[in-house]
């Protein structure tokens, strides 16, 4: 094997890990959310409701009306919330000393627990609880300020990979 044939290769398995790696994630959330509404009949009955109005003079649901599903956004945010892809966000490494709950010597490794943050109840009441309405008011959001709800981790670079999640 030639490295001009190996480099097209490795291309060819990064390409395949981040197309598989954002179906697999995508289609995951979708079965968590399914199973909430499962055992949340109130839940999936107001966001049924939802969707027949806003698609009920089309035959078949697309993009033109997604922005109006107020409700089925707070869902999702619920079951990232509850079942976040990446419980454990990927390891940083501090670059200078800090006091975190104790001293945090220089380059040492952190790895956050986004699940614990997420069910924390010091930031959500009744935090094992699926429920979309605390969504309904909240400012809270896959932005950057908001470090209760991570699911896709924090940073400059997680931004670029949520706007195209919710297109």
């Amino acid at each position: 094997m030639s490295f001009g044939n190996l480099h097209e290769l490795k291309e060819n398995v990064l390409c395949q890990d981040v197309f598989i790696g954002g179906s697999e994630t995508s289609s995951t959330v979708i079965e968590w959310a399914k199973l909430e509404m499962l055992k949340n009949l109130r839940v999936m009955e107001k966001a049924q409701v939802e969707v027949r109005r806003v698609f009920r003079k089309q035959r078949n649901v697309d993009e033109t009306g997604l922005h109006k599903l107020k409700f089925l956004k707070c869902v999702i945010k619920e079951t990232l919330r509850l079942h976040p892809p990446g419980p454990l966000l990927i390891p940083r490494e501090s670059r200078e000393s800090c006091v975190i709950n104790g001293f945090l010597p220089a380059k040492t490794k952190v790895i956050i627990n986004g699940w614990a943050i997420e069910r924390d109840p010091r930031y959500w009441s009744e935090a094992e609880r699926f429920y979309p309405e605390r969504f309904d008011d909240s400012s809270v959001d896959f932005r950057e300020t908001n470090f209760e709800l991570i699911p896709f981790g924090a940073g400059r670079r997680i931004w670029h990979i949520v706007c195209h999640s919710q297109h």
